[in-house]
C-alpha cells in the first residue's frame, strides 16, 4: 500500500526524532504498514460526586459506557476549587480488581487496613491490587490549590480475584519517559511499552499499557499493541487526530478504538495531553456492586458479609 506524502513525512520524521531524542522506536521500519487502529466511537464523561463529596468526571462507568473490558471505571478529577475535592475519599473497601491512580498535579495521601501508608506525588502513580480485600482512604493534599489526575479500575480474572492485596507505588522519577519531537513532545509510561520505553509496573494479568503524553507539535505518537487488546485514548487537553483517517477527538472526550496492532495519535494544531490505555479483555461475567467486582452474585454477597463482619482487608 502506498503512503501519501503527509503519512511518509510523519512516519520518517518520527524515527529521526526518536533517534535524536533518545527514544528507541518499538516498531519496525517506518514504511511497513500494519493493521492500524481507528476510532469506533467518542463520548464525553459526565459530572458526578463520589467519596465525601468529591466532584469529578466519570468517563468509564457511566450510563453510556458501563465498562470497557478489562476496564471498569475511569474518573478524572481536575479542579482548582478546594471545595470540589478536599474532603477526599475516607475509608472504603475494595475486592476483586485493581485501582490505578495517576496524579498529574497535587498529592494524594493514602492509608489502609493493613498498615500501608504513603503519598502519591504529582507526576507519579500507584497501582493497587485489591485482590481479596482492602479498606483504604485517599485524601488530597493541595499544591497551589490545583488537584488533577485520574483513577482507573482494572478487572482481575476469576482465578486471581482473591489474591493477596498489594501496592506498586511509583514516584515520578520511576516512570519511563522520553522526549520524541523537536518541540518537546513527551511520553511517560506507567505500564507496558511505548517507543521502546518499558513502564515500571510489574506484569499484570491483563498485560496492560498505560501512558500519559504531552504533544507539543504535530509529530505523531505511535504505539505497538496486541491485536485484540481493548484500547482507548482520553484527551485531557487540546485536540488530537487518531488513526489513518485522522479522526478528531476533542478535549474531554474518550475515543474507543478498533482492534489492531498499531495506533497513532497526533495533536491537531495545538498543544494536547492524552491518557492512553490498553489491556487484554477477560471476557468473564462482571458482577459489580459499588466497591466490589466479582463474577457471581454469591461472591458479591460474600464480599458484603465479610465487610460487615470486619474480616475484609484484615487477613
Amino acid at each position: 500500500m502506498k503512503l501519501n506524502r503527509r503519512e511518509f513525512l510523519a512516519s520518517a520524521g518520527l524515527v529521526a526524532a526518536a533517534a535524536t531524542a533518545g527514544c528507541s522506536p518499538a516498531f519496525g521500519p517506518a514504511l511497513v504498514r500494519r493493521n492500524e487502529r481507528r476510532v469506533l466511537r467518542t463520548l464525553h464523561g459526565i459530572p458526578t460526586v463520589d467519596g465525601a463529596g468529591v466532584r469529578l468526571t466519570r468517563i468509564i462507568g457511566q450510563p453510556g459506557l458501563r465498562n470497557l473490558d478489562p476496564f471498569l471505571l475511569l474518573d478524572r478529577f481536575h479542579s482548582d476549587d478546594p471545595d470540589a475535592y478536599i474532603r477526599g475519599f475516607p475509608d472504603h473497601p475494595h475486592r476483586g480488581f485493581e485501582t490505578v491512580t495517576v496524579m498529574r498535579v497535587g498529592r494524594m495521601r493514602h492509608a489502609d487496613s493493613r498498615g500501608n501508608r504513603g503519598v502519591i506525588a504529582g507526576g507519579g502513580a500507584q497501582w493497587m491490587t485489591a485482590g481479596r480485600g482492602i479498606v483504604h482512604s485517599e485524601m488530597p493534599e493541595q499544591e497551589k490549590g490545583l488537584l488533577s489526575g485520574f483513577q482507573l479500575w482494572v478487572n482481575l480474572p476469576a482465578a486471581e480475584k482473591m489474591c493477596a492485596p498489594g501496592y506498586q507505588d511509583l514516584e515520578p522519577e520511576r516512570l519511563a519517559s522520553c522526549t520524541f519531537s523537536p518541540l518537546g513532545s513527551r511520553v511517560e509510561v506507567i505500564a507496558g511499552e511505548v517507543e521502546g520505553l518499558v513502564g515500571p509496573v510489574k506484569e499484570r494479568p491483563t498485560r496492560p499499557l498505560l501512558a500519559y503524553a504531552m504533544l507539543e507539535d504535530e509529530r505523531p505518537l505511535r504505539l505497538e499493541l496486541p491485536e485484540e487488546h481493548t484500547a482507548f485514548v482520553f484527551v485531557a487537553a487540546g485536540e488530537v487526530e487518531i488513526g489513518p483517517d485522522s479522526s478528531p477527538v476533542r478535549e474531554g472526550q474518550i475515543a474507543l478504538l478498533s482492534p489492531g496492532n498499531r495506533m497513532s495519535v497526533r495533536a491537531a494544531g495545538q498543544r494536547s495531553e492524552i491518557l492512553v490505555a490498553a489491556g487484554r479483555p477477560l471476557r468473564e461475567p462482571i458482577v459489580q456492586r459499588g466497591p466490589f467486582v466479582m463474577n457471581t452474585e454469591q461472591e458479591i454477597r460474600q464480599a458484603f458479609a465479610d465487610y460487615r463482619a470486619g474480616i475484609l482487608g484484615r487477613d
